[in-house]
């Protein structure tokens, strides 16, 4: 591959910037070097939000048009460099070269939603005459930007999830500074040079390398960032808003997402959406599914047909078109879900299917009979390992469901408008999907969720009002 060991350089305020420590990025399929980043020390971290404050003046003088022909010209750019975007994406992270193929279509279309919506940042008037003694005014309200936006970005959607805060910040007119993930930097690196290519103005965009315990807290304490948009694991979260002081904060934490099947429900489509919601991107997936609670009439067949559609899975090369799940980020992760799976096996599990490791490989795994108190049923498993429960009915799907700390998507399977709408009314959680696994999102709807599972909304138009401030103007009329 050409890319090996090319060495990257940083995106700090329109330059590319290299460093006198790097960093490995590797492959996690063999463990080999894919390329080399620069190890961002905390000056660099302070230069760039310094530069990041001027940026901020530039990108709020930037007309709607401008702003929508840089985020289009950006999209072009990926479109244009599709092949070379996925395989970066493949390479780099856990997912198979198909996988990354729809995460790069993803991200021109996030682009393209965000060049749409900034023509779509309004205001109203507001009748102040109705407040007695208040007929002599008119007035309205208008949004402008916040400012130095930080964002930190996981691994496991290395391109998308970049392109969700890089594409409503510009629409919005701020400045913003992107630290993605440290196993995964180069495809936000690409995305850097897609804007600089579709021509954003300098000290707009930082896109800075470096591992997040030498520069995270630089970043997040600034004054000069007014918000902080984080995409990553609960432990991580907690520690940012405890260090973050008076800044908005918009979060998306992770989950342990519960499927409901009734038995009314089309078992083969049950079994086909939540066999791909819980095995893309080797499981590590913030909405994949982790519990599938089925109505005891239908357990069986379900259960049944669940497994056997795991074991059809293909496992292997990431970049074959034929292979449906790769590794896991790294092989301590994927020890971690082995150890996860085998605490629950020791109190009672019984694995149906998988429940082994090679290296950074772990077999789609389901497993069924799974104490409530074991670890792979209350936390987020961020892996490849599915629960299975049997349920006396919807009341009872409902109880477990929300019994544990988390609530960003769940999914129903039925064909009762009545359930679903109870479904919908009693389930803790942000989004509900019927007859869909929790694993469906478009990038144009409103993402987030409750509990452990995070803070605000995501999603383009969502974004944009996070990322900006209301003003109201009055103006008193004289003579009246």
């Amino acid at each position: 591959m050409t890319t090996h060991l090319k060495g990257q350089k940083m995106f700090i305020a329109g330059e590319w910037i290299s460093s006198e420590k790097t960093i490995e990025v590797r492959n996690p399929q063999d463990n080999t070097i894919i390329d080399l980043v620069p190890a961002a020390t905390v000056e660099d971290m302070l230069n760039c939000l310094e530069e990041a404050k001027k940026g901020a003046g530039i990108a709020a003088a930037m007309p709607v048009h401008q702003r929508m022909k840089v985020i289009h010209g950006a999209a072009d750019y990926i479109e244009e460099h599709h092949k070379k975007f996925a395989r970066i994406i493949a390479m780099e992270s856990s997912k198979t070269i198909r996988e990354a193929t729809k995460e790069v279509g993803r991200a021109i279309q996030t682009l393209r939603i965000s060049a749409e919506e900034a023509r779509r940042i309004t205001g109203e008037t507001i009748p102040f005459d109705q407040s007695p003694g208040s007929e002599s005014r008119i007035g309205y309200f208008y949004r402008f930007p916040i400012g130095v936006i930080a964002a930190i970005t996981p691994f496991n959607d290395p391109l998308n999830l970049v392109a969700h805060k890089i594409g409503p910040a510009i629409a919005s007119g701020n400045a913003i500074v992107v630290k993605p993930a440290t196993v995964t930097p180069l495809s936000a690196l690409l995305l850097a040079e897609a804007f600089s290519f579709a021509g954003l103005p300098a000290k707009v965009l930082s896109v800075i390398t470096g591992h997040g315990s030498e520069i995270g807290d630089a970043l997040v304490t600034h004054p000069a960032v007014r918000m902080i948009t984080f995409t990553g694991g609960l432990e991580a979260g907690e520690k940012i808003v405890s260090k973050a002081g008076l800044k908005k904060i918009s979060m998306e934490l992770g989950s342990n997402s519960p499927v409901i099947v009734l038995e009314d429900a089309d078992i083969e489509d049950a079994v086909e959406s939540c066999v791909s919601g819980a095995f893309w991107a080797a499981g590590q997936n913030c909405l994949g599914v982790q519990r599938i609670y089925v109505e005891k009439s239908i357990f069986k067949s379900f259960q049944s047909q669940f497994v056997e559609r795991t074991e059809k899975y293909i496992i292997g090369d990431k970049q074959s078109e034929l292979t449906d799940m790769g590794p896991m980020i790294s092989e301590k992760e994927a020890i971690r879900v082995e150890n996860l799976v085998d605490e629950a096996v020791e109190k009672g599990a019984v694995i149906l299917t998988g429940g082994e490791r090679n290296g950074a490989y772990y077999l789609p795994t389901v497993l069924t009979d799974v104490p409530k108190d074991c670890k792979v049923a209350q936390e987020e498993i961020f892996g490849p390992v599915v629960l299975l429960y049997p349920i006396a009915d919807l009341d009872e799907a409902i109880v477990l469901s929300n019994s544990v700390n988390y609530g960003l998507q769940a999914g129903i399977f039925t064909k009762n408008i009545d359930m679903a709408h109870k479904a919908i009314a009693k389930l803790d959680v942000g989004g509900v999907l019927v007859n869909d696994s929790s694993d469906y999102r478009i990038d144009a709807m409103p993402f987030g969720g409750v509990k452990n599972s995070g803070l605000g909304r995501e999603g383009i138009k969502f974004s944009i009002q996070e990322m900006t401030e209301t003003k109201v103007v009055c103006f008193k009329l004289p003579g009246q």
